[in-house]
Formats: C-alpha cells, structure tokens, sequence
C-alpha cells in the first residue's frame, strides 16, 4: 500500500524529463519521466531505499534524505514544503486515531473579535478542508445568492465539487477545484481530511480523486467571481495562519477599481453581520 510522500515522489518523477536534468534521454522506455535508478543516483541512495519508500514500505526517511529527493527532484520552495509535510505525515501513520471524523467548528472568542476589526472588508475564518467557520458581513454580501452559504455548515470544498453553480461562479473554475484539492492534504488532523474525502470521493467523482492524487503544488493567484447579480469581481487573497487552531482568517482585497465599486453596492444592498458556526 502506498503513502502520500511515495505517492508524490513517485508523481514527480513521472512528470520530470530526463533532458530537463541533463541526463541522456532514454526513448525506448516504456514509463515516463525520470528512472528510479537515475532519481536514487542524484539523491546519494540506493534503488532498493527508494523503491521502498515510493511503495510505502518505508515510512521514516530522515530529514536528509527527504532534503536529498527535494534536491533530486528540483523541487521549488512550495513542493519542499509540501514534501516535508507529507514525509511527516506518513511517518504518522501508524499511530494510532479515532477515524475519519469531521473536524471541529468552534472559533476562539479572541479570533472573531479580530474578524469584526476587518468589518467591513471581505474576511472568513476557514481551515484546509473548506469550512467557513465565520465571516464578515461583506463577506456574505460578495457570495449571496451564489449558494455557497445554503448549508447550515458550508463548506467551499464540498461546494466547488458537488455544486454545478460553482463552475459558473469561479471564472477559473480549475485552478480553485486544484486548491480546494490540495489543501486536504494541509487538514487540521489526518482523520478530518480522510472524513471529508470519503464523503466527496463518490460525489465528485474523477474530478475530485485526480486532483487529490496529483499533489500539484497550485499557484494561487487572484480570486475571479462572477457574481449573479452581474458583477465580475477580482480579488487579491492574504492569509492569516492561526496555526493553534488548524484555521486561518483569509482576507480578500479588491483587485480594481471596478471590483471595490461593485463590492460596495453589494455591501449595501443587504447589510448583514458577523456569521459564526460552531
């Protein structure tokens, strides 16, 4: 049985050409990408030790050796980082946990008295699997009426995948389908993103488990919403880590001008408050 680390290294090889790393392309070969033995070579370890932890016979590679394939598979200071998360939680993996459960939904008191500071800007509290835990006012102004705040508990990863309103919502409809992917990787405990998985895994379909399975590092650039009531929106995204509480607050800037004006007549069309869901 594979491991998320084996899964990736093994996903990253595929996708490196030879030439790319000045080693001799080698046509006749039936698979694609990089040999294993040509990947061992310029990480300084053996076949039999990759092979090993590609299958996920290994699940403790040192620091070293993680920081060797990260050089191997020139690999860029976001795929480093997500290589090291994923070498630490396999090597988690055995330890022993409760299941897949849904992860918890309560926000400090100290955090939602921080989201009323950014009133009226565009802000949510949300961790990696897509709950919207709280937000702004005008935060629930920006997504009114584009269904994403329907379910008592909303979720933006269950929405992006399940919703057929989302493909229309996200201009780049893809690029947020890979994010929302990505980011379970990133969940607050292995169990949640296992909870959320296999619930979206039969729902999604294809379109969810080919993601998931990719670990491609997305670049995150500008937020594109068409909004019902007309208005297409563009939106710069920071993002506040509370790493105690597994969340983050996402605070989203008006791109434009035009985006600003809109956001405004929307803020005014229904004036709401502060949402928070536990």
């Amino acid at each position: 049985m594979g491991t998320p680390l084996g899964d990736f290294i093994r996903t990253k090889r595929d996708s490196l050409q030879p030439e790319t790393l000045g080693l001799p392309d080698r046509s006749r070969r039936r698979a694609p990408g990089l040999r294993r033995q040509d990947l061992a070579a310029r990480a300084g370890i053996s076949v039999e030790y990759l092979t090993r932890i590609e299958q996920g016979r290994d699940r403790n590679p040192s620091p070293a050796v993680v920081n060797a394939l990260a050089d191997a598979l020139s690999l860029d200071a976001a795929e480093r980082a997500h290589l090291r998360y994923l070498a630490k939680i396999t090597g988690g993996a055995c330890s022993a946990h409760t299941g897949p459960a849904p992860a918890p939904r309560q926000v400090r008191s100290t955090v939602l008295d921080t989201l009323r500071l950014l009133e009226p800007g565009i802000a949510v509290v949300t961790n990696r699997l897509g709950d919207l835990l709280a937000r702004t006012s005008t935060f629930e102004a920006v997504t009114r009426d584009t269904g994403l705040l329907d379910s008592s508990a909303p979720n933006l990863t269950r929405y992006v995948f399940t919703d057929p309103r989302a493909r229309t919502v996200f201009a780049d409809w893809d690029a947020v389908a890979d994010e929302q992917a990505f980011d379970l990787w990133l969940g607050p405990a292995v169990e949640h993103s296992e909870w959320l998985s296999a619930e979206l895994a039969p729902a999604a379909g294809p379109e969810f488990t080919r993601r998931l399975n990719r670990h491609v590092v997305p670049r995150r650039g500008d937020l594109r919403l068409n909004h019902p009531a007309g208005h297409a929106l563009r939106l710069r995204r920071e993002t506040l880590d509370l790493t105690a509480d597994a969340q983050q607050i996402v605070v989203f800037l008006p791109a434009d001008e035009a985006t600003a004006a809109a956001v405004e007549q929307l803020r005014h069309t229904g004036q709401g408050r502060l949402r928070a869901i536990s």
